[in-house]
């Protein structure tokens, strides 16, 4: 991988109430129906979310994680559901939001969300998101990209410098590193 397709494609940004945050943009060529299942059906999560992910799509429901080989199982709530166009979760500390908008020509803008609990995860969880978003892509495309811990954990290093090149808040630790 070139130095270009690892910079961080992540923003960091403060929200109105103070709490951190890293956001992430796609567009996909696909309509909003289809982009939903990519966020939301277990069957589909499969191919770029960290960990396996059960989501009872309904508000109070409850998220299962498991599988992901650096952290331990867990389970998360449901804080928000509007098909096709948002879902929200807890996940530890954290709040994910996803968050879709239908385009002309049947593609779909997908927006990720992360509200931090701690900020000095932001590059972490940043380099983490790049991974899981380029095994989306690739999944959206056709492709199979075994997932998102699929082959060395090289690219995941390169993001991570590039969001410390850029000053992202760090020093976390890395599971599966520290």
């Amino acid at each position: 991988m070139s130095d270009e397709s690892t910079a961080p494609t992540g923003t960091y940004l403060t929200l109105d109430d103070g709490r951190p945050a890293i956001r992430f943009s796609r567009t996909y060529d696909h309509p909003v129906d289809r982009v939903w299942q990519f966020v939301t059906d277990p069957g589909e999560l499969v191919h770029w979310f960290p960990s396996r992910a059960e989501i009872e799509l309904r508000p109070g429901g409850t998220v299962t994680f498991s599988g992901d080989p650096n952290i331990e199982d867990s389970t998360g709530r449901v804080l928000a559901v509007d098909p096709p166009r948002h879902v929200s979760f807890s996940w530890g500390g954290d709040k994910l939001h996803f968050d879709l908008e239908p385009l002309a020509d049947q593609r779909t803008r997908f927006t990720l969300t992360q509200i931090l609990e701690a900020e000095n995860t932001a590059a972490r969880n940043g380099a983490g998101w790049e991974v899981c978003l380029v095994a989306l892509d690739a999944h959206a495309r056709g492709e199979d990209a075994g997932g998102p811990h699929a082959g060395s954990p090289a690219p995941w290093k390169k993001f991570y410098r590039g969001y410390l090149a850029a000053g992202v808040p760090s020093g976390a630790p890395v599971p599966g590193l520290d």
